[in-house]
């Protein structure tokens, strides 16, 4: 006799990139109570559940939903406002400038529904992010129902919303409290970097994160100019410095990491410390390149974050993937370098690895929670298939995402948005670029 669950996925090319890289040219996936209950072939699928919806994904890839994890989602609203510019400068000059003109609660609910709307669209279902006020994109992201890590940042001068260090931990405090149960929306503790945060900030972020058992999540030596002037003023690599304030461990997340000194992959390896590895923005930005092939030997944690829209200028994964795969290549000037596997599984279970949440999401297994994504073939840049893994990397974009799942509730399909106005979005962010552009009175 039949089970019957929620939903079932049929003759769909599935993908699992679960330890194996198991795949089923033929495959099903059933799904019930928002968790996936077997990933199979449609035949061995069909013949052990009936479901109350039943989708004929032929022609489809079932794969993972994307993990982004690193970004700055807000930041949306600035996107392409200064380009081609160095990092120091970018900031200094014209983000946190115009940072402190418009952050509002107001910019923050309607541009982090822009950048949930892209990120569902291109396949992303999960997002570690580090922007002021996430407070006031929480009801944006609970109506997506999209998974989320959030952080305040934390820095030693003022912000626009913050005075001092201690209202940045008191914000985080509240937030915490706030999302207390939450089983989507995480918190993390979220030192800006190490050239705006202070030993002392530091030290507190790690305490506090200790005191919540909370992840860390901080920018680090993502510029040449920033760790040498660590070094000068520390005599120890940024990766030393932090690991002598307690704020590397099994949840830390650092974003960048593309300048290393001796002994930073062992310091790495040793603490568990996972990193998001941002190549678009670090290209754009020329801020350096994240030795990935060699943390990947190391067997450290990597996942791919797209940073934020202001420095990429996107906020697609799948794009994430393919630069990755090409970069190292021509960098290491070695054709073998970050396979097409290797970083596809940065973009799914890496990305969970590094966020400490691959026990629950990441792959298409059993058990874990129902976030799949379904990638159309049916277009001429994906055809034809030989290896399904180098089609995803190398020719597929996130405009090919048909349909999007969070927890086995259908958020995007047949590529439109189900769970908000797509063009009350669309018209938001019209009317804030407007202001924005306006020049100084």
């Amino acid at each position: 006799m039949k089970k019957t669950i929620d939903l079932i996925i049929k003759n769909s090319y599935v993908v699992t990139v679960d330890s194996k890289f198991s795949t089923f040219v033929d495959g099903g996936i059933a799904v019930d109570q928002g968790r996936i209950v077997a990933v199979s072939t449609s035949q061995e699928i069909d013949g052990a559940y009936s479901a109350g919806r039943i989708i004929d994904a032929k022609g489809l890839v079932a794969m993972p939903g994307l993990v982004n994890a690193h970004t700055h989602a807000a930041m949306v609203f600035l996107r392409g406002l200064a380009d081609d510019l160095p990092l120091k400068e970018w900031l200094e000059n014209h983000i946190w400038p115009a940072e402190a003109k418009f952050v509002s609660p107001a910019f923050i609910e309607a541009a982090t529904r822009l950048a949930l709307y892209e990120m569902v669209r291109s396949g992303t279902t999960l997002f570690c992010d580090m922007y002021f006020l996430p407070e006031h994109s929480i009801e944006a992201i609970s109506k997506f129902r999209l998974k989320a890590m959030l952080g305040v940042p934390l820095l030693d001068f003022p912000t626009p919303v913050s005075k001092s260090p201690k209202e940045g931990f008191d914000r985080t405090r509240k937030l915490i409290e706030l999302l207390k149960g939450d089983d989507k929306i995480e918190v993390a503790i979220s030192p800006h970097s190490l050239y705006t945060c202070s030993e002392g900030v530091l030290r507190e972020a790690a305490e506090l994160a200790k005191e919540y058992d909370k992840p860390i999540q901080i920018h680090l030596s993502e510029e040449k100019w920033e760790s040498e002037k660590i070094f000068a003023e520390k005599n120890m690599s940024p990766v030393s410095y932090l690991n002598s304030l307690g704020v590397l461990g099994k949840k830390t997340i650092a974003a960048h990491v593309n300048w290393l000194f001796d002994g930073d992959i062992e310091i790495l390896k040793e603490t568990g410390v996972g990193i998001a590895h941002n190549p678009q923005s670090n290209m754009k930005l020329a801020t350096g390149i994240c030795p990935v092939p060699d943390l990947i030997n190391a067997k450290i944690k990597i996942g791919l974050g797209t940073d934020g829209a202001a420095s990429n200028n996107d906020l697609d994964v799948f794009g994430e993937m393919e630069t990755a795969a090409r970069l190292h290549k021509i960098s290491r000037n070695d054709p073998t370098a970050v396979s097409a596997k290797e970083a596809l599984y940065m973009a799914t279970l890496g990305g969970a690895e590094v966020l400490s949440l691959a026990d629950k999401l990441g792959s298409l297994e059993a058990g874990k929670r129902a976030d799949i994504i379904l990638v159309d073939t049916d277009k001429p840049h994906m055809q034809p298939i030989y290896d399904i893994h180098s089609q995803l990397v190398y020719s597929a974009k996130g405009s090919d995402v048909k349909t999007v799942m969070v927890d086995g509730e259908i958020v995007y399909e047949d590529y439109q948005l189900l769970v908000d106005d797509h063009e009350e979005v669309l018209s938001q962010a019209k009317s804030f670029a407007k202001m924005i552009r306006q020049p100084a009175s």
